[in-house]
């Protein structure tokens, strides 16, 4: 009788916190992240070759898909000091937090030879000097800051 007693109460408590679980549940609303990366001198055209082959695919099926509802690509268009210096910074709206978790399953189904995959991901991770995710929001400028 007693672990009957257990599982109801745990249920009951369950129920209770749902509510409070419900309201943080992430955002319907787009969300948008920056990637920015910062590439050792002299190998960003090798480190964009396999950018463009993995990531970039990887984006346009994920939009194909409707997982990603846009992407821009920047690449600076002059000099900065080292501390403050980028290579390439790609933005991409995802129409809800959910949509941003979809990566891994695309890529295994646009890049079935994993030990390939790996390897060039590996090289351009190598290449890569710092790089940052930064979810960013868009804000109205004529409302207080929250």
């Amino acid at each position: 009788m007693r672990p009957v007693l257990c599982a109801s109460f745990a249920l009951l408590l369950a129920a209770a916190f749902l509510p409070a679980t419900a309201q943080t549940r992430p955002s319907d609303k787009p969300l948008q992240v920056e990637w920015v990366y910062r590439v050792q001198y002299g190998h960003q055209d090798e480190w964009w070759k396999i950018f463009q082959k993995y990531q970039l695919a990887t984006l346009d099926r994920e939009k194909q898909l409707g997982y990603v509802t846009d992407y821009q690509v920047y690449r600076p268009g002059a000099h900065t000091s080292e501390d403050a210096r980028w290579d390439y910074r790609i933005i991409i709206t995802y129409p809800n937090y959910d949509g941003s978790r979809r990566e891994g399953e695309v890529e295994s189904q646009l890049f079935p030879d994993k030990a390939t995959f790996q390897r060039e991901e590996n090289r351009r991770w190598e290449l890569t000097v710092n790089h940052w995710d930064l979810p960013i929001r868009q804000i109205d400028p004529h409302q207080p800051a929250d």
